[in-house]
């Protein structure tokens, strides 16, 4: 195809077509004789050149009009010699239904197809001419119905396929904004909240102490959300981790930070896992460890994640919680608002008491 496009070879095409169509006007012209010879001639001319003028493109209106002529033409030299005129109307059966729209591009076809046939048995033809001649063009005429067809399918393939790749674009974007902005709102608003409680205990000259616990919390919130802009930010980037790698990483930080056993497993393929269920599979485990963390400082995690069918099932597990222990904790974004994250995708979320102690559970659409 990428041939075909080359200025040089589509001009040499299009003289090749030239010539096709005046070989049936030339016979004609030459079985005519003087004085009809040279207006046969003009004609096919005529003819041949709006076949090629409506083939350039352009407006459809403008091109149904221009194959009228060769319509015509083909007909009227099928007159002076009966297969002159098939020169002319085997092409345009090819590009009207490929120029002009479907009605008059059908209309063209039984007016080409039936004209002929006719024509044919008012000159006298054999009946086998005159219906090999009708088949021959209504075959010709299908075929190109046919390629019409696939193109317009083609097309609106190609319509949707870029629309679909938009709609997944403008998701993403709105995703990673959303993501950014629970941070910065969450981590700013909470922050702002110690900080001013600390500026009213140094205003009042009461307990220094509970002021600087209160500014050590607005650093360590501001800490965490630079981390998670970084994050997001990776993400955006197309510099994601692996989210096998990203639990393991919340494991070593939880391990680091607290000293207790934290254990991870991952089984199944999660190479597929689209962006919004890793997101809310890293989120909520992160949520998870960090709830556990302060409401059962010591207690052995377990973080375990598998794939099952078409669904990706998170479960965090620690032996410490209490039965009326919150499920949101400080620094972080709430099991609340990790449970509306996966309701967002399709998928569920349950903090509950377990047998040992507190369970987190995740299930979002694989």
């Amino acid at each position: 195809m990428t041939l075909l496009r080359r200025p040089a070879v589509r001009r040499f095409l299009t003289g090749l077509l030239g010539v096709y169509l005046l070989f049936g006007p030339v016979s004609a012209a030459a079985e005519a004789g003087m004085p009809w010879g040279p207006p046969v001639l003009l004609l096919g001319a005529a003819c041949a050149g709006c076949f090629l003028w409506a083939l350039r493109g352009g407006d459809v209106r403008r091109a149904t009009l221009l194959l009228a002529v060769p319509l015509a033409g083909g007909l009227a030299l099928n007159v002076v010699e009966y297969y002159s005129g098939l020169g002319l109307l085997y092409p345009l059966l090819i590009a009207a239904p490929l120029r002009a729209r479907t009605g008059p591009a059908v209309l063209m076809v039984v007016v080409a197809v039936a004209g002929t046939g006719g024509q044919g048995l008012l000159l006298g033809m054999q009946g086998w001419e005159v219906m090999g001649n009708v088949f021959g063009m209504a075959y010709a005429a299908v075929l190109a119905f046919l390629v019409r067809h696939m193109r317009v399918i083609r097309e609106q393939g190609a319509a949707l396929a870029e629309s679909r790749a938009g709609e997944a674009v403008l998701a993403d974007r709105a995703r990673l904004a959303r993501e950014v902005h629970d941070i910065l709102a969450h981590s700013q608003s909470a922050q702002i909240v110690h900080l001013e409680g600390a500026r009213l205990l140094l205003e009042r000259g009461e307990d220094p102490a509970a002021a600087l616990d209160r500014v050590n919390r607005a650093v360590r919130l501001a800490r965490t959300g630079l981390e998670e802009t970084r994050r997001a930010l990776d993400a955006l980037r197309g510099q994601e981790l692996p989210l096998a790698e990203r639990l393991e990483r919340l494991a070593v930080e939880f391990r680091s930070a607290t000293g207790a056993p934290c254990a991870v497993s991952v089984t199944g393929d999660l190479g597929s896992l689209r962006a919004g269920a890793r997101l809310a599979v890293a989120r909520t485990a992160q949520e998870a460890l960090t709830n556990a963390r302060r409401h059962a400082p010591g207690a052995a995690v377990s973080v375990a994640l598998r794939r099952a069918g078409d669904w990706c099932e998170l479960r965090v597990r620690d032996t410490g919680g209490a039965p009326d222990r919150p499920v949101a904790s400080e620094g972080g974004y709430g099991l609340v608002g990790m449970r509306e994250r996966a309701e967002l995708i399709g998928g569920s979320l349950t903090a509950r008491p377990g047998a040992e102690g507190f369970e987190v559970l995740l299930r979002v659409p694989a």
